[in-house]
């Protein structure tokens, strides 16, 4: 099977699988991004771990199970609670990362590796870097939160306009890209596909105000799609930059086509903590 019909059969796979859990239950999408979080992990630490490098892997994958699980719990528990306690019981996550990121140093003293700051800054990175945006999706599939036939309005669109661009951008780039974007980084990706990738997001906001009922203002669709579009690309930067250092092709061979959850979820990673904080404090849901 071609690398194409690989990658075009995960992908659509992982949309039914998503959409059908979106339906059931805010519960059934919280644990299967659990298992997306611990498995990019226990990727992610694997990947950096060598001979200069000793990460606290089974402590990082703990720990960002722990503060997944802590998001779960404060976005899909109906509480009930004043203003300001809804304000603080929606940045536990946040808040929860400051005592595991001091609780890696105490775990260092007894570990006895080489290069201990070295080792304590990347097992901090790995959850900050993955648990963090995965617990962050939660919140817009809270009980409260915007619904539209069943789905909640937000995280779809989240989704549509992050596989729209993605899908577009790889294939529009694999057919008529000539102009490298960021070469020194990623060889493969280039100004053509970018820019039809984020014309097509953009068209597809517009699309979605006018043909769904009116309970997002076209300035949020829009502003949706330009941060997975701008974001979204830096977040596949990212991960190349990390593969770069590390001179592999591929965080893993988990997905067929796409490689490991890495490569899979990388636009969501550092698009998704800058949606949630848009849509937080500027449209409270």
């Amino acid at each position: 099977m071609s690398n194409f019909w690989a990658r075009t059969i995960t992908g659509l796979s992982m949309v039914f699988v998503m959409l059908a859990a979106l339906w059931f239950s805010g519960w059934v999408f919280a644990a299967i991004f659990l298992v997306v979080t611990i498995l990019g992990l226990w990727e992610f630490y694997g990947l950096i771990a060598g001979e200069n490098c000793h990460p606290q892997r089974w402590y990082g994958t703990l720990a960002g199970t722990f503060l997944y699980i802590i998001a779960a719990m404060m976005y899909l528990i109906p509480w009930k609670l004043s203003e300001d306690e809804v304000l603080f019981l929606a940045l536990i996550p946040f808040l929860t990362v400051v005592p595991l990121f001091f609780l890696s140093f105490i775990i260092e003293i007894y570990r006895d590796k080489p290069n201990p700051l070295v080792n304590i800054a990347t097992t901090c990175l790995g959850y900050c870097y993955i648990a963090v945006p995965f617990s962050l999706l939660i919140y817009f599939n809270k009980p409260d939160a915007i619904h539209l036939y069943g789905f909640p309005l937000i995280l779809v669109g989240y989704f549509a306009f992050t596989w729209i661009y993605d899908t577009v951008a790889y294939l529009f780039g694999k057919q008529f890209g000539k102009h490298k974007f960021f070469e020194r980084i990623s060889p493969k990706k280039t100004w053509e596909g970018t820019i039809a990738g984020a014309t097509v997001s953009l068209l597809t906001a517009f699309g979605l105000y006018y043909l769904l009922p009116p309970l997002l203002p076209l300035s949020d669709w829009l502003a949706l799609a330009a941060m997975v579009v701008v974001f979204g690309t830096h977040g596949d930067l990212v991960e190349s930059l990390f593969k770069r250092s590390l001179n592999i092709k591929d965080s893993g061979t988990i997905l067929p086509g796409h490689g490991g959850i890495l490569d899979r979820f990388d636009t969501m990673l550092i698009s998704a903590p800058f949606v949630f904080l848009y849509f937080f404090f500027h449209y409270p849901i």
